[in-house]
């Protein structure tokens, strides 16, 4: 079970990683009660470029703790 939920984890890192634009818009129907025009809360370019910096963190550490569970 605990390998399954890495697994997940280091996917979720590399959608990160590859593709910010795709979690921010899986994220909007969560913005629903707190945004108005969901449009004006889409991040700048320097934003997606910082979420895939943490993305690439959360990356590695997920990674080796996938290598320590095996």
């Amino acid at each position: 079970m605990t390998i399954v939920i890495l697994c997940l984890f280091v996917v979720m890192g590399l959608v990160q990683v590859i593709r910010p634009q795709l979690l921010w818009k899986m994220n909007r129907p969560l913005q629903a009660p707190f945004v108005k025009n969901y449009d004006a809360t889409e991040p700048t370019s320097a934003g997606y470029a910082m979420t895939r910096a943490v993305g690439a963190v959360f990356l590695v550490i997920a990674v080796v703790m996938l290598v320590n569970a095996l």
